[in-house]
């Protein structure tokens, strides 16, 4: 064979070794991931945590995981089905308020009571943890892919919360069985409701209060609509609410090795902890809305805060009395949230 012969050859096998290549590479399966959740596109968790997260998966799989993302409940149903919808199938990835089920998560509940936690990134961590170690039952109908939980909890009102007296009998809406039980406790009428649903209950005048953190009010345009807001002293708020991204089981199991290893690499304490921090950073954000628009912000003192606390202490022995009930050693989980919230402090 000529040299001129040879070189044709190499150059022939070499294009027929790459177009084989190419095949494959073409071959591979891609994946949509249906992802379904409550809130508007631009509200934080949207924005500063399923957005990047959706982007990484993608980058990180070449191409082949493809996040198509439904806002506002946009494939139908209401917030509180959201964990069924994963569950069943009707969306690959749900991201859920996990007291919108009451019932359902008695375990991971412990999170929500009063007091409890703080910042949302080391609670987020804290969070996830504690649901592979103490509930990863409640979730076995699911893929897990990241617990959290938001930042402090405070009032956002159309009259001035100044103290515990100023709080008796306004109507204030309670994102879970927890919150609704520590309003009742507190004085309050309480009425439940999902956040959605918050600014046209305050318009209309349903409600004359609401209970949720910073990040979420700019979407909701609580600024706009009550003009005063009040928070506690020391480093936690007076509540938390407890969120979950899960997945359908058949969608992961179904992924090829390669692609699970994606979603297993997205998943876990640090997802928690990204979610978490953008609750943090939205948090900074609502704070200033209500600064600009020149609304009445509060922060009881130590003594006014601690009345608070001792009355919210009925809702966690109210709630160490009731899971006892189910067989479930309450006072430990309350003492093992403790443990890994300092751990993450």
């Amino acid at each position: 064979m000529t040299l001129i012969r040879r070189r044709s050859a190499i150059v022939a096998a070499a294009a027929l070794g790459a177009t084989s290549l190419a095949g494959k590479a073409l071959a591979q399966p891609t994946v949509t991931l249906r992802l379904h959740q409550f809130l508007p596109p631009q509200a934080t968790i949207p924005a500063r945590a399923i957005a990047p997260w959706a982007q990484k998966i993608e980058s990180e799989s070449g191409g082949r995981i493809k996040v198509q993302q439904f806002h506002s409940m946009s494939m139908g149903g209401s917030p509180p089905q959201l964990f069924d919808q994963a569950r069943d199938g009707v969306a690959d990835i749900v991201w859920t308020v996990l007291g919108y089920t009451p019932g359902r998560f008695n375990k991971a509940e412990v999170f929500e009571l009063p007091f409890m936690s703080g910042k949302a990134e080391p609670a987020s961590r804290a969070f996830h943890e504690y649901v592979q170690k103490h509930a990863a039952d409640e979730f076995r109908q699911v893929h897990l892919l990241a617990a959290h939980t938001h930042g402090p909890g405070l009032f956002h009102s159309k009259s001035a919360i100044t103290g515990l007296d100023s709080l008796r009998g306004l109507k204030v809406r309670g994102g879970s069985r927890i919150i609704n039980n520590l309003l009742a406790k507190l004085g309050a009428a309480p009425v439940g409701m999902p956040v959605p649903a918050v600014t046209e209950a305050l318009s209309k005048g349903v409600i004359d209060a609401t209970t949720i953190p910073w990040e979420v009010t700019p979407s909701l345009k609580i600024a706009e609509l009550v003009k005063h807001h009040t928070t506690f002293s020391g480093a936690t708020g007076l509540f938390t609410q407890t969120f979950a991204l899960v997945m359908n089981r058949g969608s992961y199991n179904k992924l090829p090795a390669d692609l699970k290893a994606v979603i297993d690499r997205n998943s876990g304490v640090e997802t928690a902890a990204l979610f978490g921090r953008a609750m943090d950073e939205g948090d900074k954000v609502g704070l200033e809305v209500a600064q600009k628009a020149g609304n009445s912000i509060v922060t009881l003192d130590a003594a006014e805060t601690q009345r608070w606390k001792t009355t919210a202490a009925a809702v966690e022995a109210d709630w160490v009395k009731e899971v006892q009930g189910k067989k479930i050693d309450g006072a430990k989980l309350v003492a093992e949230a403790r443990a890994l919230l300092a751990k993450y402090k």
